[in-house]
């Protein structure tokens, strides 16, 4: 029997990065993208994903003190609480990943879970912060996250999320797995460069690990006053036999939706038998050795 669901993934330009004010910034982006939630939902989408820090521009490009002002309280901030209101009038899950702050000087890179009901869900915290000359200084704004990968049991199915960094590490992706996620996201702020041709290579080989469809969406464009690089979108939706399910475009704002079967997971799981034939008992040396001991 089958289970199908619409995924939506949403990719998109920041029309105001150079404005000074912030809360004008962070205004226009809500704006723009609560036109294309509504897309997403008069295209039937059940689940929808935004990109990375997706209510402003990617500011970690540079190091300012200015930006922390960007943050907000989680659930009863400002994007969250519109957020459940899009999902409970959609009647869709949304996974929307803002700055956090807990306490004063506190801040984290986090994505909220909203379930179809307008209720929040939770929330995950970003674990690999990057610090990477010449464009992304998080160190510089974030503590590392310290929920875990938390799988969320939402209205269509179960959800896992990784932001940007974290993808390029094997273990959340696994760990996810064997926590039961039938989707996982990736929302991403990636230029164009290396990372491009690994863009697509990297969420695939997640999906086929793991077995189970994955989500990859980054953001568009090039965003004043850094010009630390382009944002090439290119979102897309992976089966977990890496097949591209649907995939937007590059460098266009873009609302994908594109029906996924979540009974392929057992299909392929029953083929392949990857979590069958683990052998955890073997895996020590992942934890237990510094990466730079002799081994």
């Amino acid at each position: 029997m089958s289970k199908i669901i619409n995924i939506g993934l949403i990719q998109a330009s920041n029309p105001l990065s150079g404005e000074e004010d912030l809360q004008v910034i962070k205004d226009a982006m809500l704006e723009k993208h609560v036109q294309l939630i509504n897309q997403a939902g008069e295209k039937g989408a059940n689940i929808v994903c935004l990109q990375e820090l997706f209510n402003g521009p990617y500011y970690a490009a540079e190091q300012n003190k200015k930006w922390y002002a960007y943050a907000e309280k989680i659930p009863e901030g400002q994007t969250t609480q519109l957020l459940q209101s899009l999902a409970k009038k959609h009647e869709m899950v949304i996974v929307g990943p803002i700055t956090e702050v807990t306490h004063r000087g506190i801040y984290y890179n986090t994505a909220v879970i909203i379930n179809a009901d307008g209720s929040f869900l939770g929330k995950y915290r970003k674990v690999h912060i990057p610090q990477m000359y010449p464009s992304a200084w998080e160190k510089f704004y974030y503590k590392p996250g310290n929920l875990g990968y938390p799988v969320f049991d939402t209205a269509f199915g179960k959800v896992g999320i990784i932001i940007c960094h974290d993808r390029h590490f094997p273990e959340p992706a696994r760990v996810l797995g064997l926590a039961g996620a039938e989707i996982v996201f990736t929302p991403s702020g990636t230029t164009k460069g290396i990372t491009e041709h690994l863009w697509e290579l990297e969420m695939r080989g997640l999906a086929v690990q793991n077995g189970y469809f994955v989500g990859a969406i980054n953001r568009v464009g090039v965003e004043e006053p850094w010009k630390t690089g382009e944002y090439y979108g290119k979102s897309y939706i992976s089966d977990p036999l890496g097949n591209i399910v649907a995939k937007a475009g590059k460098d266009v704002d873009e609302v994908l939706v594109a029906p996924v079967d979540l009974e392929k997971i057992d299909e392929v799981r029953h083929t392949w038998q990857l979590y069958r034939d683990r052998r955890p008992e073997t895996y020590g040396p992942i934890t237990n050795l510094h990466p730079f001991s002799d081994y």
